[in-house]
């Protein structure tokens, strides 16, 4: 039978977001679905990079003692949890879940839905091989250039596999690299039965994901207009979609928490990363951000309806991290009187010391935070009432011996440099490698995701 309304509430809008914000959506009020986002292109990376030192890692570790904590009040309530949590190795993580669950007492109880096929790096070769170049999409040039680089590469897979997971009883279903909105959107597919033509209804549930995705960001997090009135931050409630069989749905929030729902902290979520608004492209359709209706339903809800989409492309996005050389950076705080000035000989003297022992660098770049890290050229002339100032340097390239070089340059300042400074502390700054994005395309027809439900067991 097809429920009137269901409510998915967002727990996480990144790796590193609040971790009782999920525990928060589930003991706060009824709910139906909770989504937890936490992959975005650089995560992949660090978790490959996880992985490839520690085989059982490489995916969202917090996640797991969160789902000990609240999965005997998912299944006692009948709540559905879907997350990318998954990373580079869904099912690592899938392993680690099922032992909390067994811990937590769930043996024979749980299910928990794992899917996989996004991660295509072991397969880079062979698609080249076979003619799918997977040029870069912002300079057109194909793989192949960087190919001995390649640290991850993991496909936007959509909503089919996750509600395939939920047709078949997973409490949590554990994705790897699946598209954002997905989180939100399959569930509504499955509770209500739409068909993956019905574009339209899709594409409202496309921008509900959208939405949903950056957790407190839609309700009165990181919010521009009027940030000042916004009530009890330090207790904010993430939103909650209300969705209905038509596709229109609900903004909302628990009652009694902080922060706002209204037309701005909806209007502002949805303009974030937006490209061209008449085709935002997902695995699954197309939606018309243009088509979008708002409307005030009262306090702490905007109702959202009206939206239409197209069928989806015949292709997949890509996401790859490559290797692209090292940095590093460091700082130190010059004080009053003449804070800036001090600061910009400090840099002079950096450079030419640098200069002097032949380092060579792609990029030297200087901010002086206070100033104009911020705002650049836009922030005028450097005022001379400072208190303080902090010069902050950063250095990139390919010769990590220059770059290693350069963390050991800071340091000397402070008795060989401008007076009054202070702020270092915590030894030289790390050498750390660049991971550099790379966007492409890959046929829907190479990529085949495959699902495991798995029951707790005893």
């Amino acid at each position: 039978m097809t429920p009137n309304t269901i409510r998915i509430a967002s727990g996480q809008g990144f790796w590193g977001d609040q971790l009782d914000a999920p525990k928060q959506q589930v003991e706060g009020g009824p709910i139906d679905y909770l989504m937890l986002d936490y992959l975005a292109e650089v995560t992949m990376s660090i978790m490959q990079k996880q992985r490839a030192r520690n085989p059982a890692l490489g995916y969202a570790r917090d996640f797991v003692p969160l789902m000990g904590a609240i999965l005997p009040a998912v299944v006692e309530r009948g709540i559905r949890v879907v997350a990318n949590a998954g990373g580079v190795n869904p099912v690592g993580c899938r392993e680690a879940v099922l032992e909390e669950a067994r811990k937590a007492g769930l043996g024979g109880r749980a299910k928990i839905g794992t899917i996989t096929g996004d991660d295509i790096l072991d397969r880079l070769p062979d698609l080249l091989a076979r003619g799918v170049e997977l040029r870069n999409m912002e300079t057109g040039d194909p793989l192949s250039t960087i190919l001995d680089r390649v640290q991850s590469a993991n496909a936007y897979i959509g909503a089919k596999p996750i509600v395939r997971a939920l047709e078949q009883g997973a409490h949590v279903v554990i994705t790897g690299r699946s598209t954002d909105t997905a989180l939100t959107y399959a569930p509504m597919m499955h509770s209500f039965g739409w068909s993956p033509d019905d574009f339209d209804r899709v594409a409202a549930g496309v921008v509900a994901g959208h939405i949903n995705e950056c957790g407190a960001q839609a309700s009165g997090g990181n919010h521009l207009v009027d940030w000042r009135t916004v009530p009890d931050l330090a207790n904010v409630g993430y939103p909650i979609i209300e969705a209905f069989p038509d596709g229109s749905f609900v903004v909302t929030k628990h009652e009694g928490t902080g922060g706002r729902v209204s037309l701005a902290t909806v209007k502002e979520q949805l303009v974030y990363e937006m490209g061209d608004p008449h085709s935002y492209i997902t695995p699954d359709v197309i939606a018309d951000f243009t088509s979008i209706r708002l409307q005030e339903d009262g306090p702490n809800r905007v109702r959202v309806h009206g939206v239409t989409g197209k069928a989806a492309t015949d292709f997949l996005k890509v996401s790859i991290a490559y290797a692209d050389g090292w940095k590093a950076t460091g700082t130190l705080v010059y004080s009053w009187p003449d804070a800036v000035e001090k600061a910009q000989l400090a840099d002079r003297v950096l450079r030419e010391r640098m200069d002097r022992m032949g380092l060579k660098f792609d990029e030297v770049l200087t901010e002086y935070v206070g100033w104009n890290a911020t705002h650049g050229p836009l922030a005028g002339p450097p005022p001379r009432d400072l208190p303080e100032v902090t010069v902050r340097w950063g250095v990139r390239g390919h010769d990590r011996a220059a770059v290693d070089r350069f963390t050991k340059e800071i340091a000397p300042l402070v008795l060989a440099g401008p007076p009054s400074v202070t702020g270092f502390a915590g030894g030289r700054p790390a050498v750390q490698e660049i991971m550099a994005y790379w966007p492409a395309l890959v046929p829907k027809a190479e990529i085949e995701p495959h699902l495991r439900v798995d029951v707790v067991g005893a």
